[in-house]
């Protein structure tokens, strides 16, 4: 049976139909799919011409036996925001699909006091090539130095620079929530009211210090009881909602430290009657895909998770296969979006 009638019963293509049509052993087939010096280039070219041909599609773990590769990635996370996970992953896959690499989601816990032994256990059992690391887990000193002292390929996206990464891309997420004090300064609000992520997330800190510098240097204050802190999920947006609005002057601006929150914000409004932006101008921070989808749209921070993502991986890829700059670094820009969510304070 030749390789045409295979063809019309639904089987694939192999490395031996590559071989038989072009004329060749199926091991000068391997060497061109692994791009072997060994080959001339007119045979190459051949060979080429019959993969495009046939379709054919080598098998991501037989080039990894041959190249000493597994061409997996892996990426750890303990982040429960579906919407950015979710896009920070399509991000990965889109870069790691051209050159052949697919990936792992490996969940951790934060707080785990066996993390790095979970993580090396991970490593170990996966057999990845790579890592990218997503915070709050890339925060932490100890997981970059560990992975440093494994030789293993890494990235870290940050809120700030942390050392061990093989390559970081860092937020300037102070910077950007500044930039969110200031346009609520700037609509003429002055009872203003911050719902802060996890005290523990250095993204959080971030986030809080750099909207509390912007303010101050306005002379507005963020008295005790307008600071409630959330852990970046909707009922947190909501109960600290509910909290601050409570109060016997309550606040005409609120700030929550992501899209979420920002969402149970507006539904503990919504449900009190206080209309947004008249009564109450909300903002957030992420622009994910959340944003949009609240009445009215969302004022926030863009961070651009899919080409961070994208970029990551790029980096990633380049490390492992030796092409990387060792302890390289870069800014992912951050830029404050504004809708309908905000509007000028009330008289």
């Amino acid at each position: 049976m030749g390789f045409k009638d295979s063809e019309q019963r639904g089987r694939a293509a192999t490395i031996h139909d590559v071989a038989a049509v072009a004329g060749v052993s199926a091991r000068t087939v391997s060497r061109v799919i692994n791009q072997s010096p060994k080959v001339g280039a007119e045979t190459r070219r051949a060979i080429e011409a019959v993969i495009d041909q046939l379709g054919f599609s080598p098998n991501s773990r037989a080039r990894g036996l041959s190249a000493g590769r597994s061409y997996l990635i892996g990426v750890v996370q303990d982040d429960p925001n579906a919407h950015v996970i979710g896009i920070i992953q399509r991000g990965i896959v889109e870069a790691a699909r051209e050159p052949g690499y697919e990936l792992i989601v490996h969940p951790a816990d934060m707080g785990d006091g066996d993390l790095l032994a979970n993580i090396r256990d991970f490593v170990a059992k996966s057999r990845v090539d790579g890592l990218i690391l997503l915070p709050p887990i890339s925060e932490r000193a100890d997981v970059a130095s560990t992975l440093g002292e494994m030789g293993l390929p890494c990235v870290g996206m940050a809120a700030v620079p942390v050392a061990g990464y093989g390559w970081s891309l860092v937020s300037d997420e102070r910077g950007a929530a500044a930039k969110m004090g200031v346009h609520l300064a700037e609509l003429g609000h002055r009872r203003i009211a911050i719902v802060t992520g996890p005290r523990d997330f250095q993204s959080s800190r971030e986030r809080e210090a750099g909207f509390r510098e912007a303010l101050a240097a306005r002379g507005i204050g963020l008295p005790d009881d307008h600071v409630a802190e959330g852990d970046y999920g909707f009922a947190s947006g909501m109960a600290a909602a509910e909290r601050l609005l409570e109060l016997e002057e309550p606040p005409t601006a609120i700030f929550a430290c992501n899209d979420i929150m920002a969402a149970g914000v507006m539904k503990a409004a919504q449900m009190r009657g206080v209309s947004v932006p008249g009564m109450l101008s909300v903002a957030g921070f992420d622009d994910s895909d959340v944003a949009v989808m609240l009445t009215p749209d969302l004022t926030t921070i863009r961070r651009p998770l899919l080409d961070n993502a994208r970029r990551a991986t790029v980096e990633l890829i380049r490390q492992i296969e030796g092409n990387g700059v060792a302890g390289g670094r870069e800014a992912g820009p951050l830029t404050l979006v504004v809708r309908g969510s905000t509007g000028i304070a009330a008289g």
